[in-house]
């Protein structure tokens, strides 16, 4: 019988706990298993950056990234990986590169999801350029920001166009505001969206591969605090909608990896912030939560490994957009994008697969959440972060939310996967 490693690389970049954890805990997995006509063992290893030729072969099977958003030669590293190696990458680079929030609003509104009244504003100011003059001097118009302020609604946000990671986010109560926060966006192209105010519920539901966690969100609490700890706080119909939600927003764009946030007004779910395809994965943030993604992680990452699952290298939205278009109603239509997301996915076969092959990995992983070797990731990435005298104190709050989770959910595992 052949023998095959699958190999998993992990680009990183200031992450420090969650590689221990995954890296840890595949290890202890020990994983020696048949697939089709192979006896599929794993290996994994951190991805380094440095030159490359472009036709050099790529040694791993998988990787999962955290840099392409941000990191340019990561990126190119990444492309060229899957156009010549066939390399399967969460998240696909193009999209993470040409899909902004800006445009998954405008996307998610032609599937018919309820999307806030969203604008888009040209900067104020401009970095110079030798075309720039004649261009705005024979194109640009000008405008009212009151009478689009007045035609919105306040209140409303400010933010920019692509995202990141909540900076230059202003909410909009008056014209004053509206004057002030746009004079200071420099030459920051902005979003202007209706608020969803006031609302029933925040919540983030994180997606990887067809696993999904449905969390309480507080915006308006610290970092630390910001990710709730209760559990089935909504009822199941609710818990279906986002569920699919966040199924049609990941796969319609390509990302294994994303967090879908969406607020419930009058019976209606309003997703607000749904391009994040490189959400929180430190214990600082996640901390009760962080179990279940380094588990989801696992599992997702092994999968596409030992099957060696081909990356879809484009969109291909019109299987979506004919839904759209149909006469079904919306509730039919995400009903549709759902079977969609789950055929693309593989989530009947990704449940089996994990039931005959991985069914030890919530024993292994209720005792390594219990285990000096997390306690001491907890201290490496708080003291990477806090200041000294707050890492002992804060340190143990992580380290006991994840002991609660050990007692709530550790002891059961995983249900689905049962």
């Amino acid at each position: 019988m052949p023998n095959r490693t699958a190999r998993i690389g992990l680009s990183l970049g200031a992450d420090i706990c969650w590689p221990i954890a995954y890296e840890t805990l595949l290890d202890r997995l020990n994983l020696d298993i048949k697939v089709g006509r192979d006896r599929v063992t794993f290996d994994c290893d951190r991805v380094t950056i440095e030159p490359f030729d472009l036709r050099q072969p790529v040694k791993y099977d998988v990787v999962i990234d955290r840099l392409t958003h941000w990191y340019s030669v990561s990126r190119e590293w990444i492309k060229k990986a899957i156009v010549l190696n066939d390399l399967y990458v969460y998240n696909n680079p193009w999209s993470l590169q040409s899909n902004e929030k800006h445009t998954s609003y405008a996307a998610m509104m032609r599937l018919g999801l309820a999307i806030p009244e969203t604008w888009m504003l040209p900067p104020k100011a401009y970095d110079p350029s030798e075309d720039l003059e004649p261009t705005l001097r024979k194109y640009a118009r000008m405008f009212d920001l009151n009478e689009i302020g007045d035609k919105i609604g306040y209140p409303f946000f400010m933010k920019p166009y692509h995202g990141g990671g909540w900076k230059g986010v202003t909410k909009i109560s008056d014209a004053a505001d509206l004057h002030r926060a746009y004079d200071a966006s420099g030459t920051e192209v902005m979003n202007l969206q209706k608020a969803v105010l006031p609302y029933e519920h925040f919540v983030r539901c994180v997606g990887l591969g067809p696993q999904f966690r449905i969390v309480n969100y507080d915006p308006t609490a610290p970092l630390h605090d910001r990710y709730r700890m209760e559990t089935d706080f909504l009822p199941e119909a609710d818990q279906k909608t986002l569920i699919d939600t966040a199924l049609t927003i990941n796969t319609f764009f390509g990302w294994d990896f994303n967090s879908c946030e969406s607020l419930l007004k009058d019976g209606v779910w309003h997703p607000i912030d749904f391009a994040n395809a490189c959400p929180d994965s430190q214990v600082t943030s996640l901390h009760y939560h962080f179990p279940w993604l380094i588990k989801a992680n696992l599992r997702w990452s092994i999968y596409c490994a030992a099957t060696d699952r081909k990356m879809r290298k484009n969109m291909d939205w019109e299987p979506f957009i004919k839904i759209a278009d149909s006469d079904r109603s919306q509730d039919e239509k995400l009903a549709e994008y759902a079977k969609i997301a789950h055929k693309r996915l593989e989530t009947d076969k990704f449940r089996d697969f994990n039931r005959k092959h991985l069914s030890h990995l919530d024993e292994l992983a209720y005792d390594f959440f219990g285990s000096e070797t997390l306690r001491d990731s907890i201290h490496q990435k708080v003291s990477a972060i806090f200041p000294a005298h707050e890492i002992g104190e804060f340190t143990e709050l992580f380290w006991n939310r994840i002991q609660d989770w050990r007692e709530r959910e550790g002891k059961h595992g995983d249900q689905e996967f049962h």
